[in-house]
């Protein structure tokens, strides 16, 4: 079975889904910068994001790898200048999100309640091709591709602390002496 980077972080392997892609061609600098724009979203929001992004409504904001990369009106909503709509990383990305949703359906997880818990994007190697230049130079024409894992979880329900646990961890540490001196004070108020 193949190992995942980002498995550490699901404790509980029945309540999360998982899927992966190698060596996708699409761009590695993108793709990092969709997966950063998704990363805890709910998956029906981050279907509803993406769609906009396909659609130029919405923006990706490039934040680590924004050189060159023009400015946006559209991502001041995100505290951000720059950004893009990088549609062929977005096409992958959505690929991906289905059959992690299928995985999910596959193990009875709620569809309803699912988050983006965690997506890695991890440089594959590159794809060596050449470009001719003048005076009978080539020079390299490099692709870089990506690997992506995406990791579902239904969302986590809350529960309420213990407070009886609370009051003996207080005490633990405590000599019978200073003990017997808390519980003077305590009959005392």
């Amino acid at each position: 079975m193949v190992r995942y980077a980002a498995a550490v972080l699901a404790p509980n392997p029945e309540k999360t889904a998982r899927s992966r892609g190698e060596y996708l061609r699409t761009h590695f600098k993108n793709m990092r910068e969709v997966a950063a724009a998704l990363s805890g979203l709910k998956l029906s929001k981050a279907y509803s994001y993406l769609s906009n992004v396909q659609d130029h409504k919405q923006v990706i904001p490039f934040r680590r790898f924004a050189g060159g990369v023009g400015r946006a009106s559209q991502a001041k909503q995100f505290k951000a200048t720059q950004g893009r709509w990088p549609e062929k990383s977005v096409k992958f990305i959505l690929r991906l999100l289905k059959n992690a949703e299928s995985n999910a359906e596959a193990k009875n997880i709620e569809q309803d309640n699912l988050i983006i818990k965690n997506i890695v994007v991890q440089q594959a190697p590159k794809t060596r091709r050449r470009t001719y230049r003048a005076h009978g130079r080539i020079n390299p024409y490099q692709g870089h591709p990506c690997h992506i894992e995406v990791i579902l979880a239904s969302e986590d329900v809350e529960v309420e602390r213990n407070t009886e646990k609370d009051a003996l961890t207080r005490y633990s540490g405590l000599n019978r002496r200073q003990l017997a001196q808390k519980r003077i004070e305590a009959g005392r108020a």
